[in-house]
Parts: C-alpha cells; sequence; structure tokens
C-alpha cells in the first residue's frame, strides 16, 4: 500500500520530461558537505548528481522514493556536462518484480542536450521494501562480485561521515539518508547515505586522475553506508573502483564499480 497521491510502479510507465541543469552553487554546496572538492571538475558536473535528479524526476512523476533503496546503477558519461547546462530528462520503467523483502524496481533514466543526444544514462535498480515482508531477507538475484581481492587495491584518499555532513547533502526526499526513525523503521542501525552520494567519492577519484571525458560504470550498492561510517577508496588498476570498510576481521566492500569505459580528456 502506497500513500495517497503515490502511484505504484508498474512496467512501462514514463516519467514526464522536465528540463534540469546542475548549477556551480548547488555542485559546490553538495560536495562540500561530502567533503570533495568542486575545483577539480574544472567547470564541469559531477555525473554522479544525476542519480538523484533521475529519482526526483520519477518522484514529480508519481513515483515515490521514500524508503527505497539504491541496488545498481548503470551510470554513463556520454559527454561532459557543463555546469548550468540544460539537458531534458526522460525515463521509463523497465521492469518490476517481487522479492523477499518487497519490489525490485528497474528504470531507464536519461539526459538529453539540447540536439536530443544523451549527455548522460543513468539506469538503476531498486529495492521497495514492503512492511508485510520486513522482516524477510533477500533482494532477488545477487550479481556476480565485481572485485574478490579487496586487500589486494591500490588505496587512495579515506573519507569520515558525520551525520550532519550526510544531513547537509541529503536534507529532502527519502528520510532513511537523514532520519533515524525513518532509518530504523526500514531495517538500519542510523541513517544511509544515498547511493549517489557515495558514487561521487568515486568519480573524484578519476578526476583526480585525469579530466574525464566519457566513461560507463556498472555500480553496485553491496552493503549500506552509515552516517557516521569510516571507507577508504580503492581501484584495480582503473578496471574497478570501490568504497571499502577495513577492519577486523576482513575487509567489506560497501560500493563498487565495474569500469567498462573510461576516456581522459
Amino acid at each position: 500500500m502506497i500513500d495517497e497521491g503515490w502511484k505504484e510502479p508498474v512496467l512501462g510507465f514514463e516519467y514526464e520530461s522536465e528540463i534540469v541543469s546542475v548549477t556551480k552553487e548547488f555542485q559546490s554546496e553538495k560536495l562540500d558537505a561530502c567533503g570533495l572538492k568542486s575545483e577539480i571538475l574544472k567547470g564541469f558536473v559531477d555525473a554522479s548528481f544525476f542519480i538523484g535528479i533521475g529519482i526526483d524526476t520519477g518522484e514529480k512523476s508519481g513515483i515515490s522514493s521514500e524508503g527505497n533503496v539504491n541496488m545498481l546503477t548503470s551510470l554513463i558519461q556520454h559527454r561532459p556536462v557543463r555546469l548550468g547546462e540544460p539537458l531534458t530528462a526522460k525515463g521509463i520503467i523497465t521492469g518490476v518484480s517481487e522479492v523477499p523483502r518487497g519490489q525490485a524496481i528497474k528504470t531507464d533514466v536519461w539526459f538529453e542536450d539540447e540536439m536530443g543526444n544523451r549527455a548522460i544514462s543513468a539506469a538503476r535498480m531498486s529495492l521497495r521494501p514492503k512492511a508485510e515482508k520486513s522482516t524477510k531477507r533477500g533482494a532477488g538475484l545477487r550479481p556476480t562480485p565485481v572485485i574478490t581481492e579487496p586487500d589486494k587495491l591500490n588505496r587512495f584518499e579515506t573519507y569520515i561521515l558525520t551525520p550532519e555532513c550526510v544531513k547537509a547533502y541529503s536534507s529532502e526526499g527519502n528520510s532513511i539518508h537523514y532520519e533515524m526513525d525513518a532509518a530504523n523503521s526500514a531495517g538500519f542501525r542510523a541513517p544511509i547515505i544515498g547511493g549517489g552520494m557515495g558514487v561521487h567519492y568515486l568519480i573524484q577519484t578519476l578526476w583526480k586522475r585525469s579530466r574525464v571525458e566519457a566513461f560507463d560504470l556498472s555500480i553496485y550498492f553491496r552493503r549500506p553506508i552509515f552516517w557516521d561510517d569510516t571507507f577508504v577508496v580503492a581501484a584495480d588498476k582503473w578496471n574497478a573502483i570501490a568504497l571499502l570498510r577495513e577492519g577486523s576481521p576482513e575487509t567489506k566492500v560497501l560500493t563498487e564499480a565495474r569500469i567498462n569505459h573510461l576516456s581522459p580528456a
């Protein structure tokens, strides 16, 4: 049962298209909340923002994101997007299936430029938990791990999250990202960061290596990242990149991305 006013996600449901853009001020504010630097992007948009913008577009079309958990995203930057550049957001629900904890929802979301060409594609699959299944575990078939030996990866920066920085980034929309009661009700010990927030750390590491012209990432959200977590960014010869929680007895992969394609400028 969904709240009054929201639509039930069904196969073939099309989002209402809208014009969107990422301003310099918005990008600086949100990346600063993450402890990241916007200057490294040299006037271009961190494509991670389009994950959240795509979710917002779905909400404006009547598809609620409340309580939903990102499981995987295919994030493709076909070409760099300039700060303030208008793009047309479009989307369609491509799959709805029952899983032990609720529903797995697949959505194809993309952003077209003024010529009608895709600049960014952000297809995703999310878990929509259902109250009557809250005690069950599992969200369907688990994709094969991208990284099997995390201790052998090359380490980069370590980041320490705080509730204050996570709330500054995630102040609206899905309350499991900033309200303790909502997170506890969804089965988490504390609020968890949104998938798009975690991807910023991956993209920043790629941009520190070289300005990124285009990329194709298959991103898997393996474990929740809590608003008080500490994690490190690590990479495997630029074939894969991940956020890791290091500790005893083993290092845990939190978010990982297969780098299908990467074109430096």
